[in-house]
């Protein structure tokens, strides 16, 4: 089903261990923008257009996908099991749960355990899969004592419908109080190079050995297509001009040495921008480089 020929690109990104047990190419993929527009809502429109993506980044050596229940709602998995279901053996899939997203401009954290536990069991079944490889809670919610929340996640993993437990949207004493309750295998914070407040987390998790998944490390808003750091100017394009590619792709290249435990998923719609992105991990910034960019 999958050609085998060029999967190299997204390997030159190293591998990081989730839960010290599951090995993903760092450069992985984020399937959020495979929805219908605006706001990730509804089912993306060019159904066969994203199958063909999704199996043109395995194809690339992506072994790392990430989706959410909110996304579509629903229809992202739904489209992640179209395209590729029966998985590769090798393809780990990251989905969340924790939020009900009515409208496009509805977002709404509901982490209810018995939320959690329909969310859980809903993606299972649009996943097509006995357990989920990793599964984060979407985001606190304010209304919710947040252990009750994690120890509905603690109950799914024991129960063996989990593999391992990510948090998403969190502070570092909130990822203390969950590693109280179980594992926590992976963080999911906004960061980019252009949006630095959260990188205190980053250093927690690398520093525990938990992956940290940014999201929006080309500094894209979830209600907004493209990417602000493709038109960059300054250091990152003087950079970019350097190597002869593009300011995002420095930017992603810069992501990937900022510490060993970040794994990347860039989301696209086009197989180009794909390309591009993966392409990025063979980019080898200079140590002169890496200070300037980390200067910016």
């Amino acid at each position: 089903m999958f050609d085998r020929s060029n999967q190299l690109a997204a390997t030159k990104a190293e591998t990081f261990l989730i839960g010290e047990e599951l090995p993903v190419n760092r450069l992985g993929y984020g399937a959020m923008r495979l929805t219908g527009q605006p706001g990730n809502f509804g089912p993306y429109p060019e159904w066969e257009a994203g199958e063909k993506l999704l199996r043109r980044a395995i194809e690339l050596g992506v072994n790392f996908i990430d989706t959410a229940e909110a996304y579509g709602p629903g229809f992202n998995e739904e489209l992640i099991a179209s395209a590729l279901h029966p998985y590769p053996q090798n393809l780990v899939i990251a989905t969340k749960g924790g939020i009900n997203k009515p409208a496009p401009d509805n977002i709404q954290a509901d982490g209810r355990p018995e939320n959690l536990r329909r969310g859980c069991e809903a993606s299972l079944q649009r996943l097509k899969v006995e357990q989920i490889d990793l599964y984060h809670l979407h985001r606190p919610d304010p209304k919710v004592p947040f252990t009750e929340s994690v120890g509905m996640l603690a109950t799914l993993r024991q129960e063996g419908k989990i593999r391992h437990v990510g948090l998403s949207n969190v502070t570092i004493e909130q990822i203390d109080a969950a590693r109280r309750i179980v594992p926590i295998a992976s963080v999911e914070n906004r960061l980019s190079i252009a949006e630095r407040s959260g990188e205190d987390v980053l250093d927690y998790c690398t520093k525990h050995s938990i992956a940290f998944i940014p999201y929006g490390s080309l500094g894209a808003h979830p209600l907004k297509h493209g990417a602000p750091l493709a038109e960059a100017e300054g250091t990152l394009a003087d950079i970019a001009k350097q190597h002869g590619v593009k300011p995002n792709q420095i930017a992603l290249a810069w992501m990937l040495r900022r510490a060993p435990n970040t794994i990347l998923i860039p989301g696209t719609t086009t197989t180009a921008h794909l390309e591009e992105n993966i392409a990025a991990a063979s980019i080898q910034l200079t140590v002169d480089q890496i200070e300037a960019l980390n200067q910016m």
